[in-house]
């Protein structure tokens, strides 16, 4: 491993972030001056842009042949969206509200497609037939999210979108800025996020062979977390500024987004079928699965993820974490490394859950400002 993986690595996470933004800014922009509503244009345009990273990645690994890479980079960045970037939200924000609608709504549609990813890779690929299903659950489910949004809580939605770009959106900045430039956004962030996956994936290809690790492993963990930076950035900051509504949603977006843009878009174009390989089958999958469903009672819990709570996800994330580095380097002590985690840790968070679940049925709690 030369020093340019290391410069390539940089270069790739940089290229993503600032790519992500740009794209975002611009293309919302554009869209607002189309008069579309903010709720639309978060809906979409937004929802997408924080997915980008993501897409880029997994489509160039897949026409690389790194199939694994590619499945790694959604699942892993699926469980970081809501270990780590909900976890540090929470932590730092001193807890984060959570919408009643992705509660009832998006976080169990969220469970259904986590599952559906299991069901679909068993025979471990994801064909073309199969990507072309995902990207019409897509289409249905941000046509429907938009009709339901405007018929029931378009006033509130538009606020709080409004609230988060309304430096992009505002009368006042779309009026400094011409539309040449907004197109000029756009297409810096396409090139960079071309440029950036690029760089990554041969930087992620380049450590996995000098670490004698698999392209699966790096995908979840060194490119899943690199291509969750623009949430990471979007939450933590929401959560910062008050806006922790913003925070939870962000999330649970690009999740929805992953599963049925970024893994159904890769699959539907790959020349190939999207390879699913058997560690993902038999872990990682089912640890995304888990994950969602552990969603469902704690953003019940009060509607809000509190800061004990979204530590706890830290602390799920760092045992995942440890659990991957022991068996990628298959280390003596990682068998009883998973007896202490499956005999200790996960049933006590169970039984946790349980009592949250229990206790979730009352008012809604009150963040501190």
């Amino acid at each position: 491993m030369s020093i340019w993986t290391a410069v390539y690595f940089v270069v790739g996470i940089t290229a993503l972030v600032i790519g992500a933004e740009a794209l975002v800014r611009g293309a919302a922009r554009l869209a607002a001056r189309t008069g579309l509503s903010p709720v639309v244009i978060g809906l979409t345009v937004v929802a997408f842009g924080t997915s980008a990273p993501e897409l880029a990645v997994s489509l160039g690994a897949s026409w690389q042949g790194e199939s694994d890479l590619a499945v790694g980079n959604v699942v892993g960045s699926n469980i970081a969206n809501v270990l780590l970037v909900l976890g540090v939200s929470a932590a730092v924000g001193g807890g984060l509200v959570v919408a009643q609608r992705i509660v009832r709504i998006d976080v169990p549609i969220m469970v259904g497609l986590s599952i559906l990813v299991f069901v679909l890779g068993f025979d471990n690929r994801l064909s073309r037939w199969e990507g072309a299903l995902f990207v019409a659950l897509l289409i249905g489910y941000v046509a429907w999210t938009v009709i339901s949004t405007r018929r029931a809580t378009a006033a509130a939605s538009e606020t709080a979108v409004e609230t988060e770009y309304d430096e992009a959106l505002s009368s006042e900045r779309l009026r400094e800025s011409s539309t040449l430039a907004d197109i000029g956004f756009v297409a810096l962030g396409l090139v960079l996020l071309v440029v950036g996956s690029q760089a990554l994936v041969e930087a992620a290809t380049d450590i996995a062979r000098a670490l004698d690790v698999s392209e699966l492993v790096i995908g979840l963990t060194v490119v899943a977390i690199g291509t969750s930076l623009p949430e990471v950035a979007t939450s933590v900051l929401a959560a910062i500024r008050g806006q922790r509504d913003l925070a939870v949603g962000n999330a649970i977006g690009s999740n929805l987004f992953n599963i049925l843009c970024v893994l159904g878009v890769t699959a539907l174009v790959s020349p190939n079928a999207v390879e699913v390989p058997d560690g993902a089958l038999s872990l990682d999958i089912p640890v995304m699965i888990a994950v969602a469903i552990a969603c469902l009672p704690m953003f019940a819990n009060g509607y809000a993820l509190l800061r004990w709570e979204g530590t706890l996800f830290l602390v799920f994330y760092a045992a995942y974490l440890g659990w991957l580095v022991l068996d990628a380097s298959d280390h003596g002590i990682k068998n009883e490394y998973a007896i202490a985690v499956v005999g200790f840790v996960l049933p006590l968070s169970v039984i946790t859950l349980v009592v949250i679940a229990v206790r979730g049925r009352r008012e809604p709690v009150s963040l501190p400002n």
